[in-house]
Formats: C-alpha cells, sequence, structure tokens
C-alpha cells in the first residue's frame, strides 16, 4: 500500500504531528498509536546510537542508514532531520536524492553553522543568508517532480533576533520551501508574530521540547495558532531513558524485575511488536 505524502496529510482540516523517533521500534509504536507521520529526530539519534548530545557529532552516512532502517519498519511517512545538509550544495544534494532512494517523505533543512547544535542549546550560531540558500536551492531542485517535502529551518532567533528569524523565514518560503520553522520562539507572543508575520499560505512548524525554550501548547492550540506541522522530538527518548534507569535500578536493588513487571510489555507483546507470527506464517511456506 503506498504512503501517504505530507503533502496529503496537510490537505486535512487537522494538525499533523511527528512524535520524535529514533529506530525501527520507536517507529513502530508511533505508528501503532496511530500518528500518520514520524520525525527521525537527530537529537535522539545522536543521543542512542552514539550517547553523545546534539553537538554535530552524526554523520551523513550515520542518518542517511538510520533513516533506511526506519523507513522500511513502517508505513507511515517518515520525516529526517538532516541538520545543516553535512557539507554543501553538493552535499545536500546528495543527502535528498539518497533519502528519496530509501522513501523518506521529507526533511528538515537548518541554517546553522557546522558543527550545529540542538535548536534548545545554548552557542549556536547561523550562516548567512547568502550561503544557505544554495543549500536549500539544491534540496529543491533534487526532489523536483516528487512528493519529497522540504521544510528550511533557522535558528536565528537564538544566534541573531526574532527580527532576523522572520526576516530569514519569508526568504525562505518565497525561494520555494515547502514549510518553514523557526526554532525556539520564546514565548505564545512571538509565535503569534511569527505566525502574523510570515503569512498564509507558508505552512509553519511548531517544536515542542520538554523543558526547552517554547511553551508548551497542545497540538490543537498550536493548529488554531496558525502551526500546521507539529514535531515531538524528544518526548518518546526522554520517557524511555527514565524508564530504563527505573527498571535497571529494580533489578539492581532486588535482584529481579517483578516490580516493574506491570510497566513492562509482555515476551508476548514485544513478539507481537517485531511481527513474529507473520515470520512463522512466512516461514510455512517453505518447509
Amino acid at each position: 500500500m503506498p504512503r501517504a505524502t505530507i503533502f496529503e496529510l496537510l490537505k486535512k482540516d487537522a494538525p499533523l504531528v511527528g512524535p520524535g523517533i529514533y529506530d525501527c521500534l520507536s517507529a513502530r509504536l508511533a505508528e501503532q498509536a496511530g500518528f500518520e507521520m514520524v520525525f527521525l529526530s537527530g537529537y535522539c539519534l545522536s543521543a542512542t546510537l552514539l550517547g553523545e548530545p546534539d553537538f554535530g557529532f552524526l554523520t551523513q552516512t550515520q542518518v542517511l542508514e538510520a533513516a533506511g532502517r526506519v523507513c522500511s519498519a513502517v508505513n507511515i511517512p517518515v520525516i529526517v532531520d538532516i541538520d545543516t545538509g553535512y557539507g554543501n550544495a553538493f552535499n545536500v544534494e546528495k543527502t535528498v536524492e539518497t533519502l528519496l532512494r530509501i522513501g523518506a517523505a521529507g526533511c528538515f533543512l537548518e541554517d546553522q553553522v557546522w558543527p550545529k547544535r540542538c535548536g534548545h542549546m545554548q552557542g549556536k550560531r547561523v550562516v548567512p543568508v547568502d550561503e544557505y540558500l544554495p543549500k536549500l536551492r539544491a534540496a529543491l531542485a533534487a526532489k523536483k517532480g516528487t512528493s519529497f517535502h522540504v521544510t528550511a529551518r533557522t535558528d536565528a532567533r537564538a544566534a541573531v533576533s526574532l527580527e532576523d528569524a522572520i526576516y530569514r523565514a519569508k526568504i525562505y518560503a518565497d525561494m520555494g520551501a515547502d514549510a518553514v520553522f523557526i526554532e525556539a520562539p520564546e514565548s505564545i507572543q512571538e509565535m503569534d508574530r511569527i505566525r502574523k508575520e510570515v503569512p498564509l499560505p507558508t505552512t509553519l512548524v511548531a517544536n515542542m521540547v520538554e523543558q526547552g525554550k517554547t511553551p508548551i501548547r497542545t497540538v490543537l492550540e498550536l493548529y488554531r495558532a496558525g502551526y500546521k506541522i507539529i514535531a515531538v522530538p524528544v518526548a518518546g527518548l526522554l520517557a524511555q531513558s527514565h524508564a530504563l534507569k527505573e527498571l535497571f535500578a529494580t533489578l539492581k536493588r532486588d535482584g529481579k524485575t517483578g516490580a516493574f513487571h506491570s510497566r513492562m510489555f509482555t515476551f508476548q507483546e514485544m513478539n507481537s511488536l517485531v511481527r513474529l507470527d507473520e515470520k512463522y506464517e512466512r516461514e510455512k511456506e517453505w518447509m
């Protein structure tokens, strides 16, 4: 069954919510929960793959390999965080071409100086607009004639000013970005100003990071405020890490995991998640 495209999903009168995922299991759990797309988060991937902060440690190869695995594991669109594109416009072109081959639905491309940092960390810097635009043009050219969705992200709110971020967002929208994303506005008033000054039909992205710089709002509140695409990039990782910490503490304390069983998948539930029964049925065909 063909996957829906981001463009098709955006036609619905509803917010398009992408929970942050980092591997095949987290993506499949999001799909089972009923989400129509997922967001392969650079923050989460850096933490889980490398045990490092989102400080530009991930390589193009590592991200594309992870994206390929995730795209093969679910039947919903996958948007991939490609940071700054891993180099110049040629690198962006190669990245988008590879994402198209593996079946990704879209990407976020940002204007930070490399090595970048998570949008809610200190010390961010942005490149001049004229340095970012060739990358954006390359991404748009590489996906021409396809349903691939390109979001242009700016981190200028923290690095320069809200005014500069809005200025950049308007330029990126005029260049043909499918959506624009001003990272880390610091109040509801700032978010309202962004929507007012980056007018429709430009699609805006909101990013909800727990304990981050932007006020946490419900997806319905964000949608009513004019934000159509909503990423919730780190919640799953924060929850999983908390659960594992408590599980391992229980095992260390008790010498067994019994006190934690009510908060664990059963063995059968995990087997169902990885589709073991399907493999048993297919195996019969070869006997």
